[in-house]
């Protein structure tokens, strides 16, 4: 048996995620200066828990 060839079933394709995430954040700031982007980025700004 060969490890090695066998195919396994994603269950979560991250590169096809963050492809889609990278086209929808390109829509939404196409054509917004530096000081517009910064603040677009700032309110979605990720909290982490801790």
């Amino acid at each position: 048996m060969n490890d090695k060839n066998e195919k396994k079933e994603k269950s979560f394709d991250t590169v096809k995620f963050f492809r889609t995430v990278k086209e929808k954040i390109a829509k939404e700031t196409e054509g917004m200066t530096f000081a517009e982007f910064k603040a677009y980025l700032n309110e979605r700004n990720l909290k982490v828990e801790r």
